[in-house]
């Protein structure tokens, strides 16, 4: 049997997962990181230390008994993050990665210069200040002796594709979230970078998801122990993520609540939102296109509350938030720390508590969190046009009965948790076996390897409450709009 390893290029960690051909899992490996703030608002990881962790995931991997049967690997990866070399293949800063919310007068730049509409024909989205393109216009107008350097632009997973097997390559659905792409086209925009005067050179060839770039290097087959091994193009997380939960007709929607939370729904027809409220982009299959809501403070609300607040694990958490009411006894939480995307797009917007009484639990408090998130998912749930008949929900919130319950509760609509648990790992698995010709299509692929786990129903009293609480919820941001950006 043929094996396969899907590498998940994450915000707080690498993953590298050994798959056999029916995708069951044979070793799964971890390497985590932190995200660098040196200041409000900013967030940065060092491509470097990405490189390191990944070689060390596949050198474990490597040590298995069975790595001479590894065909091939791909990757997924976060999106929207900047990574520069220079002429020597040298990192030139750190990488301003998704969650990054220094850009606002780059997109102001974008919307009042190119103009929304513009964007929209070309790219498929407004101005955003999380894109790819905004943050290098940042490095250029605050970093020029960096921006006169650069050689080469890359996402992060392109950048760790390069390293592995030093082929320059990009693909669509990642290069879609650059805000550099036509997306109907599915070529760089020369439009936008010759008004800009941005070298096209400097990006990577476009490949589909499922293409092999090349194989690994002499150097890193030397530094892993694997051989002969396959790399193709991969994609970004969310499309990967899709992939990996059997999420690839218009009529599926798929839940994760990951360190972001996001709601995503394939497309067969390009989809452009008037106002930006969800973002356009291109699927891991070539020629299809997906929907897509996000809400920035998923995961990382809880992982706030867990490290600075309560210093106790996730199960306890959850533990104490059963013993809340549904409705948090009032307590309202807007999970706004790094800014929000879906719908509001506004990087100003912070986090708050409402409604803390004497009385308010840790329990009550760790129940809001969660319910914050789950209208925040509600928000985008109800911008995905067309009915939905089958619901997926993974990611780390997934292994909460609770947070499923609240979550199915929230949209009123039952959630289903496949029991292949690695989405965007299994995502760029998949990809990495259609490479290897495993399958003969997708859909083949999916069938065989996708199985249902469990099946969480709305609490209809819940229901009821959620769709009170849901108005309050909006008016909670409506009010305080202002005074963030008095903040």
């Amino acid at each position: 049997m043929n094996y396969y390893i899907g590498l998940d290029l994450g915000t707080s960690g690498v993953k590298g997962v050994l798959f056999d051909s029916l995708g069951n899992v044979i070793e799964s490996y971890l390497e985590e990181y932190d995200i660098i703030s040196i200041k409000n608002g900013y967030a940065e990881e060092d491509p470097n230390i990405w490189l390191d962790k990944t070689i060390k995931v596949l050198k474990s991997i490597g040590k298995l008994d069975i790595s001479k049967n590894i065909k091939g690997l791909a990757l997924s990866g976060q999106m929207h993050g900047l990574v520069l070399l220079d002429e020597g293949d040298n990192v030139l800063r750190n990488s301003i990665i998704w969650c990054d919310n220094r850009t606002d007068n780059e997109r102001d730049v974008l919307r009042n210069e190119i103009t929304n509409d513009r964007l929209k024909a070309i790219t498929g989205n407004i101005a955003m200040a999380p894109f790819t393109l905004a943050k290098l216009l940042w490095v250029k107008n605050n970093e020029p002796d960096i921006y006169n350097r650069i050689n080469k632009v890359m996402v992060p997973k392109d950048y760790i594709n390069y390293m592995l097997t030093k082929e320059f390559c990009a693909e669509y659905s990642d290069s879609s979230g650059m805000q550099i792409m036509d997306i109907n086209k599915l070529e760089y925009s020369k439009e936008l970078l010759d008004y800009f005067n941005i070298p096209i050179e400097w990006f990577g060839s476009l490949k589909s998801s499922s293409d092999i770039i090349g194989y690994l290097s002499k150097e890193i087959e030397q530094k892993t122990g694997l051989s002969n091994v396959f790399v193709c193009a991969g994609a970004g997380d969310q499309a990967a993520g899709a992939l990996g939960n059997g999420i690839v007709n218009s009529s599926d929607l798929s839940i994760v609540l990951g360190s972001s939370g996001v709601v995503f729904s394939p497309t067969e027809k390009l989809y452009i939102a008037q106002n930006g409220e969800v973002q356009s982009f291109s699927t891991a299959l070539k020629g299809k296109y997906h929907i897509m809501g996000v809400t920035n403070g998923c995961g990382t609300s809880l992982k706030w509350l867990r490290d600075n607040m309560f210093n106790i694990s996730y199960n306890e958490m959850t533990n104490l938030a059963k013993e809340a009411l549904c409705g948090s006894n009032g307590l309202y939480y807007l999970p706004y720390l790094m800014g929000e995307r879906t719908p509001i797009l506004d990087s100003n917007a912070k986090g708050v508590f409402m409604g803390i009484k004497n009385t308010t639990s840790k329990g009550e408090m760790i129940r809001a969190v969660m319910e914050g998130v789950g209208y925040s998912i509600k928000d985008c749930y109800n911008l995905i046009k067309d009915e939905k008949n089958k619901v997926l929900i993974s990611g780390g919130g997934a292994k909460s009965k609770l947070y499923k319950e609240i979550i199915a509760s929230m949209i009123n609509k039952p959630v289903i948790q496949i029991k292949q648990d690695e989405g965007p790992s299994l995502g760029a698995a998949i990809l990495a076996m259609m490479a290897g010709n495993e399958y003969n299509s997708f859909d083949e692929c999916i069938s065989r390897i996708i199985t249902v786990d469990n099946i969480t129903y709305p609490n209809n009293e819940w229901v009821a409450i959620y769709n009170k609480g849901y108005d309050i919820y909006k008016k909670l941001y409506i009010n305080n709009k202002d005074i963030f950006k008095e903040i």
